[in-house]
């Protein structure tokens, strides 16, 4: 019987006969390609989206290219909207679905960075919680019953108090931004209920990046003699400048393709007008108004043209967001 070499290592066998070494191997092994399977099914995921995105496009593009084909620039610039005739120009959609949407971001950034830096520095523990639960519960709101609130409530607001407020009292009646008659449906009214709507969105984020700002930068400013104000401004808000830049082009791209409460409070009609208190259009309102009824060929294709400019708008918007984030981290840095 032979003896083993004096000084080897004798591996202890297992109970199947096989070592613990032979067994290592077969985990590590089974472990690899467990770890083949994972990869290939988040690469999977990852590229799942892009393709995704890529397919809407090409399908949107290739149902608009009949209106483009045919009407070439002048439907982005035209203001033409007839079915009869086979005319359509979508410059009407473009101003007001810009217009409105800019003008929701004036009204609900201040107040909606308001809200966050008084529940991340002034609001005691107590009350934080409750009021940023009823802030962002405006979130969960269905599009449709802001429309329905809009008609019942806030159109005859605009209507009796606000618009002749700001063009007798204020003497605004003057500039071509609010002249003519309140008739309630306005681009002043899809901005309010824009607005509200995008309100929960600036601030739940900017609560939390002002929430996520060090301690230390906090106590250095009041190390240094600031005041309560002054810290905000000068140490905590440049540090979560590119947080709060992000949350304001989410506002933006969120009221860029709101459809149904723009539609029962914008007024719909096909022209371009200075005034705030006319009536006016967005494309996602003429797609949700006339989508169902098209009968003729071109008149699909021009909606779906329609589509096509606003998701070129949201890409474009998203693509700048991304460069405005850029640049102010990067002067943060």
């Amino acid at each position: 019987m032979s003896q083993p070499t004096h000084g080897a290592v004798v591996e202890p066998a297992a109970p199947g006969g096989r070592s613990t070494t032979a067994q290592a191997d077969d985990a590590i092994a089974g472990s690899s390609r467990g770890d083949g399977v994972y990869r290939f099914l988040t690469t999977a995921a990852a590229w799942a989206i892009p393709l995704l995105l890529g397919l809407i496009t090409l399908e949107v593009v290739l149902a608009a290219w009949p209106a483009f084909e045919t009407f070439g620039l002048s439907f982005l610039t035209s203001s033409e909207w007839d079915e009869v005739r086979g005319v359509f120009g979508a410059a009407p959609m473009i101003y007001g679905t810009v217009v409105s949407s800019v003008l929701a971001l004036v009204l609900a950034t201040p107040l909606a960075l308001g809200v966050a830096i008084f529940l991340s520095e002034f609001a005691p523990s107590w009350l934080r919680t409750p009021v940023a639960f009823l802030v962002d519960l405006l979130a969960a709101i269905p599009s449709v019953v802001y429309g329905l609130w809009g008609i019942f409530v806030l159109l005859p607001f605009l209507r009796e108090t606000v618009m002749p407020f700001l063009a007798g009292t204020l003497g605004l009646g003057n500039t071509p931004f609010f002249s003519g008659p309140a008739y309630g449906p306005s681009m002043l009214a899809a901005a309010v209920i824009l607005a509200i709507m995008i309100l929960p969105y600036i601030s739940a984020v900017s609560r939390e990046v002002l929430m996520a700002v060090p301690r230390s930068q906090r106590e250095a400013a009041m190390a240094l003699g600031a005041t309560k104000w002054e810290m905000i401004r000068d140490a905590v808000i440049p540090y979560a400048r590119s947080g709060i830049v992000g949350g304001i082009i989410l506002g933006l791209g969120r009221a860029l393709g709101e459809t149904m409460a723009v539609t029962m409070l914008i007024g719909n009609r096909h022209e371009i007008s200075s005034s705030l208190f006319a009536p006016g259009y967005t494309l996602a309102s003429v797609i949700a108004n006339e989508f169902a009824e098209a009968t003729g060929a071109l008149h699909t294709s021009a909606l779906m043209a329609c589509g096509a400019v606003l998701l070129g708008v949201t890409l474009l918007v998203n693509a700048i967001a991304r460069w405005l984030v850029w640049q102010v981290a990067r002067e943060g840095r």
